[in-house]
């Protein structure tokens, strides 16, 4: 008989070894090194070999737009960049009960009334327990085709016999190549399943879904070479407690990755949210100190966000700090400018800042108000709730400009609020005010002036 060769194979990057080592050498990291069995390279390469085509000239390359299928949800369109690309292989990950399987059922059922066919592969459920799932969720249409499946041969060939116009594949980790002798969700069996669905989109233009598990560390589990290997990775962030979810690009080749999406988890599935500033407002405490809205840029989405800060005297040594949904670093040099540049002695204090409703800012945009949130429970003095705060803060204490300024007044105005502060510099070329007083500063002491 022949020998049994086995290597080592890292999951983050990849690389093979001959033998374990505690550290990869390529990436660094520890402990990711597992065993597979060595696969003969003739038998694999046999079943990937194609029809080789012929080299094109780039000026001989048609360069019409790409043909994009709405899903029929506005909020996840808004993700992908205006809709679905026709031979696009898209990644869906995120915690588990987050809603991933949901709103890829919503989408199929969006579909099918348009008359296009779906083709629903499930590796982890029985097609009985999708209907369960489906008929709590209201989805009607006769154009979903379900089965339960781990071979890629098969998925193939069912791929090959319906040529749906959308392929959901649920989840990568629990599909296998009968070529490779590792176990599903192992290195090498994610990467050859993926590259045999990527495959099937881009020959013959069928838009698949492919829905990834997440590691403890939130990372979608398997080897990093996944999220190379497709065109779009979207995460779902959010907690399975709360009902809103976060749905954001990581990785777009036909859009923008800045873009976001909100829905909200309920008993039919996920519904979007058309007003998230609204939402992110909603139970806003009146008459408490340490309470601030800001304007904040999420792709080209204007979204109105309470930052809250307090401050409380600690007896001890060393004071404890807490940031959460924005940068503890920033937050640590936003409070030094407070104490350099304006005299706050915030040495004694233990200091924590929050974004509600699980929104993380990383814009400099949001200097201005965290500085205001933080002032304002230090001296225990509200902020006049009409009021939003924009700007960005440098190390001198000055009010810097940012950008889409007319966007954020105008979501401020459209929400009720009667004053904007924002930097001195954006005042003057700030052309569309909506019928909203706008006040200029230049410094934080002015703006600390203004507002308590």
């Amino acid at each position: 008989m022949a020998k049994v060769r086995t290597k080592f194979v890292c999951n983050e990057c990849g690389s093979e070894s001959p033998k374990w080592m505690g550290k990869c050498p390529e990436c660094g990291q520890w402990n990711t090194l597992v065993e597979e069995v060595e696969q003969k390279e003739s038998q694999a390469q046999q079943r990937l070999v194609g029809v080789l085509s012929k080299p094109e000239s780039l000026s001989d390359i048609s360069d019409n737009i790409e043909e994009r299928l709405s899903t029929g949800n506005t909020e996840l369109d808004r993700v992908m960049g205006g809709g679905i690309v026709k031979g696009s292989l898209v990644l869906v990950g995120g915690d588990p009960g987050i809603g991933k399987s949901t709103l890829l059922l919503q989408i199929s059922n969006n579909i099918g009334i348009k008359g296009l066919k779906v083709l629903y592969i499930s590796g982890e459920e029985s097609a009985a327990q999708i209907k369960l799932r489906a008929s709590r969720m209201d989805v009607v249409s006769g154009n979903i085709f379900l089965v339960s499946e781990n071979s890629t041969w098969n998925v193939d060939a069912y791929a090959r016999e319906m040529k749906p116009d959308i392929l959901i594949v649920d989840s990568i980790q629990t599909m296998y190549n009968p070529d490779i002798s590792s176990a599903p969700g192992s290195v090498s069996q994610v990467r050859e399943a993926t590259l045999g669905l990527m495959k099937i989109a881009k020959q013959d233009g069928i838009a698949t879904f492919l829905v990834g598990h997440v590691t403890k560390q939130g990372a979608i589990a398997g080897p990093r070479v996944l999220e190379h290997m497709v065109d779009t990775v979207l995460y779902f962030e959010g907690e399975t407690h709360m009902s809103y979810r976060v749905l954001r690009a990581v990785k777009n080749r036909f859009g923008s990755t800045n873009e976001i999406g909100i829905f909200e988890m309920g008993d039919k599935g996920l519904t979007e949210v058309v007003n998230p500033s609204e939402m992110l407002l909603s139970g806003r405490m009146k008459g408490a100190s340490g309470s601030c809205v800001i304007s904040a840029m999420e792709g080209t989405r204007a979204m109105l966000v309470e930052v809250q800060a307090l401050l409380s005297h600690t007896s001890f040594g060393v004071p404890r700090r807490n940031a959460t949904g924005v940068d503890y670093n920033r937050v640590m040099l936003l409070m030094a400018v407070l104490e350099k540049r304006v005299g706050m002695q915030l040495g004694s204090s233990d200091s924590y800042v929050n974004v509600v409703g699980g929104i993380k800012l990383n814009e400099p945009a949001a200097d201005m108000g965290i500085i205001a949130a933080i002032a304002s429970s230090f001296k225990d003095k509200e902020i006049d709730e009409g009021t939003v705060i924009i700007g960005e803060v440098g190390l001198a204490g000055e009010v810097r400009a940012v950008n889409f300024m007319e966007k954020r007044v105008n979501e401020a105005a459209k929400l009720g609020f009667k004053r904007c502060v924002v930097p001195r510099n954006n005042l003057n070329k700030l052309k569309d005010k909506s019928g909203i007083e706008v006040i200029g500063v230049s410094n934080v002491n002015e703006m600390l002036d203004i507002i308590i």
